[in-house]
């Protein structure tokens, strides 16, 4: 097994850590905006390390066992993916000291740290960029980044803030002639490290091992496919691995990913290619103008019915070796993303189901903050909004008990989490599968229509429901209408 085993029984949790929760150690050294404003692409609302700390009992009573953070490393941005230095934590966020508190007081209660790892860019406040801006041919970093070699010595216009006409030709052409130097997607405040350059490869490659000899549980590579080379991803897994076999390596890629997921690269990616048919059956509308706010949805444009989910979920399962595919970070949406139930119009029933799916189905699941209370929002940045501690008559209640008891279903059953899927029924708005481990078979099913559904499963005569309110006769099993069952 390539893949570290604790995945396989993790419920994690996802947190955009200036969003999720303010400290009262923190209170009054510095502004922020309101808590409660709409969010914006610039504007800091304070969460901070400790916060999330100090909210780890009610994780902990969610059943939430590990925790994704989106950056926390020095930046410039709110949402951290422009590091200046992946030494120290921001010092918004509180610091190193508050991540070391976080991460001992997580560990004591058993709940493990994945840490976003930013490796295939750098911000324009990074050291060494900064000194080629400032030294340009003379620079001993000049070939830490792709820089046009008429800006370094002197020939044009130089600098990192692009100018009126410089942004017009960024429309148009690639960032190293229109400005000197290539960014990623052309952004001039994202320099591409150039990681053919050994010291580049050496410098990531210690910034990976520095934190997991802190203590981190894992590392999710933000844009892994990014830094096109197996050999520097091989190196970096070796490496990090060296240090904790343990060590969780999930991958961002938003496709199938099997030149990544042989085994000696990454563990896992974010499973968006599970995410995209789950967004297109269970839901009785889409809202087309949210999904399509953003790239990665394109290729959705209707709902989909039971048979062409369950072949789509077959596709999927067949993909990867078994231990990668009980691996997967399985997520219904994220900071990428809208949040899932603005996708669905709202339908409630809808992310019901999807969990229902999600925390039955091989792998690991995945909620992003405030999901678990009925927070939506559309594309970024409304999909970044502070949770809302303050107001519980913000939070839907019923979705939360629903979110808490599937996941104790999940962890009271281990069939659930290792045992072997197999396809039941697809038909008639019903999608029926099973678990099976050792001797045990448990059974979900879930029906998208707004009526109930019978259909033909082949439960044991004793059989019961766990989870749902199903009527059982025989090998005739009936379903409530926009809901799913469990039986056992």
């Amino acid at each position: 097994m390539s893949t570290p085993s604790w995945v396989q029984d993790a419920v994690f949790y996802q947190i955009f850590p200036d969003r999720f929760a303010r400290s009262e150690k923190m209170a009054g050294r510095f502004q922020f905006e309101d808590w409660d404003t709409p969010p914006s692409p610039h504007g800091f609302k304070g969460g901070d390390l400790y916060g999330v700390a100090d909210k780890l009992d009610y994780l902990k009573d969610l059943g939430v066992t590990a925790l994704y953070l989106n950056p926390i490393f020095a930046s410039a941005s709110n949402h951290r993916y422009h590091t200046y230095d992946y030494y120290n934590v921001d010092e918004l966020l509180g610091g190193n000291a508050a991540f070391e508190h976080l991460l001992n007081k997580a560990h004591s209660m058993d709940i493990r740290i994945v840490l976003d790892g930013v490796f295939n860019h750098a911000s324009r406040g990074f050291w060494q960029f900064h000194h080629v801006l400032e030294n340009g041919d003379g620079s001993p970093y000049k070939d830490w980044f792709y820089f046009d070699p008429e800006r370094l010595n002197g020939h044009k216009h130089w600098g990192a803030y692009p100018t009126p006409h410089e942004q017009k030709l960024l429309q148009g052409e690639d960032s190293l002639t229109a400005i000197g130097y290539r960014g990623w997607w052309n952004l001039p405040a994202l320099p591409k490290f150039n990681v053919n350059t050994p010291a580049v490869r050496e410098f990531l490659f210690g910034v990976a091992e520095h934190w997991v000899r802190l203590g981190i549980d894992g590392w999710r590579l933000d844009v892994a496919t990014e830094i096109d080379d197996d050999a520097f991803w091989q190196e970096f897994r070796s490496r990090v691995r060296a240090i904790n076999p343990e060590t969780y390596i999930v991958a961002e890629i938003w496709h199938e990913a099997q030149r990544w997921l042989q085994g000696d690269q990454f563990d896992a990616t974010m499973n968006y290619e599970v995410t995209k048919p789950c967004l297109a059956f269970f839901p009785k509308k889409l809202d087309l103008h949210v999904l399509h706010q953003q790239g990665n949805y394109q290729g959705i444009h209707h709902t989909i019915d039971a048979h062409e989910f369950a072949n789509r979920i077959d596709h999927n399962l067949g993909l990867y070796k078994r231990d990668i595919t009980f691996s997967q970070l399985n997520l219904l949406d994220t900071h990428d993303t809208p949040r899932f139930l603005s996708c669905v119009l709202e339908d409630k029933s809808a992310l019901k189901m999807a969990w229902l799916f999600m925390f039955t189905y091989p792998g690991a699941p995945c909620i992003y903050y405030g999901d678990e209370i009925g927070v939506n929002g559309a594309h970024d940045p409304e999909c970044r909004k502070s949770f809302p501690w303050d107001d519980e008559s913000k939070w839907d209640k019923d979705l939360h008990a629903y979110a808490k008891e599937l996941i104790a279903l999940r962890k009271k059953h281990e069939t659930l989490r290792r045992g072997d899927y197999k396809r039941m029924y697809s038909a008639n708005e019903v999608m029926a599968y099973a678990r099976v481990h050792k001797d045990e078979e448990i059974v979900i099913a879930i029906n998208v229509a707004d009526e109930e559904r019978t259909v033909p499963l082949p439960v044991r005569k004793k059989a019961k429901a766990i989870f749902g309110n199903p009527s059982i006769n025989g090998d005739q099993v009936t379903i409530p209408a926009r809901s799913g069952v469990v039986i056992k």
